[in-house]
């Protein structure tokens, strides 16, 4: 049977990586907000320059310039709002969590939930096995919150 310690440590190492996740989010939607398609296009053709030049075929290179080429201030802008808007709730409820606030625990819960339906709902659309780990990611994490949640009440004065 996994202690009770071991089971708290493994809660705050996910809500710590959970944050890490939150502030790089963060991070990329600003940078988003900043960087022009143009500036992306460049960079996209700058990283994959070697690479085509040794296969003019290669298949990631040759999609991922085409994407940049077709890259909409429209789409930059909807992914950096995006990144940003869910990287800062993650961010808060992290805080949250790791401050032991009670509102944090079930508003963790329903976000991770949508989080989860909407990764299924790409997964039938993308079957990618990164969002298929990100998902049990978030899976674990919320029975860890769960779990957590019941002890912090448990221990709460009664008034």
């Amino acid at each position: 049977m996994i202690s009770e310690r071991t089971i708290h440590r493994a809660f705050e190492i996910s809500v710590l990586l959970k944050g890490a996740n939150a502030v790089i989010e963060s991070a990329g939607g600003i940078l988003l907000y900043l960087v022009s398609t143009a500036d992306i296009a460049t960079l996209v053709r700058w990283a994959t320059l070697d690479e085509l030049a040794e296969d003019p075929n290669d298949f990631i290179s040759s999609h991922l310039q085409q994407l940049a080429q077709g890259f909409s201030v429209g789409s930059k802008n909807f992914y950096a709002f995006y990144l940003l808007s869910h990287g800062l709730v993650k961010l808060a409820l992290v805080v949250g969590l790791l401050r032991g606030k009670l509102w944090s625990y079930p508003a963790t819960l329903v976000v991770l939930a949508l989080f989860v339906a909407y990764q299924f709902y790409r997964y039938s659309y993308t079957q990618s096995l990164g969002l298929i780990a990100l998902t049990i990611l978030d899976i674990v994490v919320m029975a860890l919150v769960w779990h957590e949640y019941r002890l912090v009440r448990r221990h709460l004065p009664l008034e």
